[in-house]
């Protein structure tokens, strides 16, 4: 029970991943599945620096005179820092294509867009 609890920050990513899989497919609310989307990549993010993280490893930096130094690998980090920016990017664009929809159609809930486009087809 001590190793299944040691490992929280994988039980946090799967509780995450669940929720933003969750948010996307049962919302109607456009709004709400973005920021759900957003929750998603949050625990692909986790998960990425939590297997970079190696025990009993340090920061990637030379010491002089030491020797047998475990390091972290600090490109998964330098990876997500990237993906973050790219979805930040990526929410805006998102969030203006929610306010366009808006405008054409008056609503950001799913089922009424597409009952919408029913009517106008």
């Amino acid at each position: 029970m001590v190793e299944l609890l040691a490992k929280y920050n994988y039980w946090i990513v799967i509780i995450l991943l669940t929720t933003g899989l969750y948010g996307v497919m049962a919302r109607q609310n456009l709004i709400k599945k973005i920021i759900s989307l957003n929750v998603f990549q949050t625990a692909v993010l986790l998960f990425y620096v939590s297997m970079s993280k190696i025990e009993g490893g340090t920061a990637p930096v030379l010491i002089k005179g030491a020797k047998h130094v475990i390091y972290d690998n600090p490109l998964p980090q330098v990876l997500m820092l990237t993906a973050i920016v790219v979805g930040i990017s990526t929410t805006a664009v998102a969030l203006t294509f929610v306010m366009l929809i808006y405008r054409e159609y008056g609503t950001i809930e799913e089922d009424q867009i597409l009952e919408l486009n029913k009517h106008n087809d």
